[in-house]
């Protein structure tokens, strides 16, 4: 408001505001009408209800149209639930992720497709990809790795015995806090938590509670429900994990990286389209001769094809031989990958495309 602009009264500015959500109302009513049009015709093409590709593209349109004073996070927050509820008009979605309720992968699964979603809590990873397989869900969200402790094996491990694909990868910043119904750390004598946020956490808990048992609990949320049974006892958990819970946070903040960040993926059987910005997951076994892997990675160098993560797993069928997980720049129908994945599996024993989907920055997390 330019400097010098008369303040009005408080009353006629709310006249403003309920004409405006009026106008909203009506507004989003013919949106959703206009969802439930398009989902009548995903239905009648087998189209997928969930399309990521799209989603990007409304984001994006957002960001470059956004004249202010909104900030360009808080309008797609908003947005992230009109379109959740419009893709609820055109048929309500179910989604499996590794619960209980409070844990990073259940706000990974709502940053994802918004609260009208349905939402199913499994015990573990290998039940959201059975979900998913078994078509109890839609779709599943799973961690895939950490940007302190790296990847998470439990999920790497199911792709071989699973035909799932991954649609789409979401990052969430990972804020550890302390949680307990203690009144002081003196009183702390249990730390309860999962591997990986131990591992984040472990100088300030070296630091600050060096004598405290860690007692390994997963996920997060159900050390948060130990914490809240246990006096002397606490819970590393996110904010999320205590307000379902119900425990106090006795102290904010405590991993040791303030950038930590994990990336989950969607898991389902859409094939997303080609948006210029998308990233290929893939996973291949070799010979077990010397040089087999040198060759099988010259194959994306000599298309210009660049790999942002790979690791090694134990193949489950044969001792001391490992699989292959990849991720690339581009698109399955890219032409450079296209070639550089036609030279792998002339040297590979098997390749598997295990998804093409939008790439999503870990900063804008």
């Amino acid at each position: 408001m330019p400097e010098g602009t008369p303040i009005r009264p408080l009353e006629e500015i709310r006249v403003d505001i309920d004409a405006i959500d009026a106008k909203l109302v009506e507004l989003l009513s013919r949106r959703v009408e206009l969802a439930q049009e398009v989902g009548r015709v995903k239905g009648r093409d087998g189209r997928p209800f969930f399309t990521p590709e799209r989603e990007r593209q409304i984001f994006e349109r957002l960001e470059r149209e956004n004249p202010g004073p909104m900030q360009s996070r808080q309008l797609q927050a908003i947005f992230r639930e009109i379109i959740s509820a419009a893709r609820a008009a055109e048929k309500p979605l179910v989604a499996a992720y590794w619960g209980p309720a409070g844990t990073y992968t259940h706000m990974a699964a709502i940053q994802t497709f918004g609260s009208s979603t349905e939402f199913m809590p499994k015990d573990g990873i290998a039940d959201v990809f059975q979900a998913v397989e078994h078509g109890n869900v839609d779709y599943g969200v799973v961690p895939l790795e950490n940007s302190v402790a790296g990847v998470v094996p439990e999920t790497l491990d199911m792709f071989p015995q699973t035909n799932v694909k991954i649609c789409a990868e979401i990052y969430i910043p990972i804020h550890h806090h302390l949680a307990s119904i203690a009144s002081s750390l003196d009183e702390v004598q249990r730390v309860y938590a999962f591997g990986q946020p131990a591992t984040q956490c472990k100088r300030w808990l070296r630091g600050h509670l060096p004598n405290a048992e860690i007692i390994e609990t997963a996920p997060t949320a159900r050390a948060a429900q130990r914490a809240l049974e246990d006096p002397n006892g606490a819970a590393i958990c996110n904010r999320l994990a205590a307000e379902v819970v119900g425990i106090p946070i006795l102290v904010e903040h405590i991993n040791d990286n303030p950038a930590n960040r994990t990336r989950f993926i969607v898991l389902g059987y859409n094939e997303p389209s080609k948006t210029g910005r998308d990233k290929t997951s893939v996973m291949f076994n070799l010979r077990n001769r010397p040089g087999e892997l040198v060759k099988a990675l010259a194959c994306f160098e000599n298309h210009g094809v660049n790999l942002t993560m790979i690791e090694s797993r134990p193949a489950q069928r044969a001792t001391f031989e490992y699989l292959f997980y990849c991720d690339c720049g581009g698109h399955r129908t890219d032409p450079q990958l296209t070639a550089a994945l036609d030279e792998l599996r002339e040297s590979a024993l098997e390749t598997v495309i295990l998804g093409s989907y939008p790439f999503r920055d870990p900063l804008d997390a």
